[in-house]
């Protein structure tokens, strides 16, 4: 079958097109147009500027998606489309252009969680895919989750960031260190520079509720410590790399913590990662290292860098194991979809 995946959360147009039977998901066709060079000017994301592109975009992006996918609207399935969480007006943009195809091309709706669409990443383009029960720990601009499924759209949260997200923290990190946005990837960059030179880092960082009873992250007060720090250091700016991989560090040591000490407690035989900030490469080898040394009879996934960010192929892989675990109940009526902000798993 054939899933339409329409992704317009945020700051990226997406659509894509997928083909699904059984446990594969195989994409035709992932097209994304971003606006990150509009807001980089900005120093993040302006929610009137984005919804105005999406307007713009979106449905340029899904015919491109059809088209290099080869597929025409009557062999489609259905339509998968991010109801939420995320920027409500960005939001509003895919909802209410999905609506619309669903009525012209009387094809049924699958509204998809975003972050259930980041989890889903891992199961596209698979020869094997992820066992159950399943550990997942999802990194992004706006959220820090650890996720426990028994078996296909089955969710438990265990665990979440109580403050800011990972991406936030590298985003405003960045900001206070005069880099470019999106913060991650300039940030590593620099951290990568400094682990290379194999020096001991003099900078000390705190990595907040590393002890706590739970499987909960915070990071407002990481970012905390990095701004005194700055301020104390009168040439922070000539160990600017040195100050990035302390700052990296505190990050993914807190992420690669929790995980394990949640691996332990819920014996998954899957954890995968995802979100924007899977992509970071110290984090999946340093995962992938503690992983295999510290948990036996557990694989780690790590999805392809493509589908990490926000993407449509991840949102219509969440729309076919829906309707492959639920079969017709994973379908709506076009009638019944509102874009939520504040919508939960």
């Amino acid at each position: 079958m054939y899933i339409l995946g329409i992704e317009s959360s945020c700051d990226e147009s997406a659509a894509s097109v997928l083909k699904a039977s059984g446990q594969k998901a195989e994409v035709l066709s992932n097209i994304i147009a971003s606006q990150i060079n509009i807001h980089a000017q900005y120093g993040g994301v302006i929610p009137e500027i984005a919804a105005r592109e999406h307007v713009l975009h979106i449905l340029p992006t899904i015919d491109t998606a059809l088209k290099q996918a080869k597929i025409k609207p009557k062999d489609i399935k259905a339509i998968a489309v991010t109801q939420g969480p995320g920027l409500i007006t960005s939001l509003i943009a895919g909802v209410e252009s999905a609506k619309v195809l669903s009525l012209i091309w009387k094809k049924p709706l699958i509204p998809v969680h975003h972050i259930i669409g980041h989890i889903y990443a891992n199961f596209i383009n698979r020869s094997q895919a992820p066992k159950f029960p399943l550990l997942a720990l999802v990194v992004s601009g706006g959220h820090s989750n650890l996720i426990y499924m028994k078996e296909h759209y089955q969710f438990k949260i265990i665990g979440e960031t109580r403050d800011d997200a990972a991406g936030e923290a590298y985003d405003k990190a960045a900001k206070m260190m005069g880099l470019s946005y999106p913060g991650g990837p300039i940030i590593a960059k620099y951290a990568e520079k400094y682990r290379q030179s194999n020096h001991k880092p003099t900078v000390q960082l705190p990595r907040p509720m590393l002890n706590s009873p739970d499987f909960d992250f915070s990071f407002s007060g990481l970012k905390t410590a990095l701004l005194y720090q700055l301020q104390k250091d009168k040439n922070w700016k000539k160990r600017l790399p040195e100050y990035c991989f302390v700052f990296e560090q505190a990050i993914i040591e807190t992420l690669i913590h929790k995980t394990i000490k949640a691996a332990n407690k819920y014996k998954p035989k899957s954890i995968v990662l995802a979100g924007g900030v899977a992509a970071n490469n110290a984090l999946r080898e340093q995962l992938s290292s503690n992983i295999k040394e510290k948990i036996k009879k557990t694989t780690l996934f790590l999805p392809e860098k493509q589908y990490t960010t926000d993407n449509a192929a991840m949102i219509a892989a969440a729309g076919y194991f829906n309707y492959y675990k639920n079969k017709n109940k994973a379908f709506i009526n076009y009638t019944h979809l509102r874009a939520r902000c504040d919508l939960k798993i």
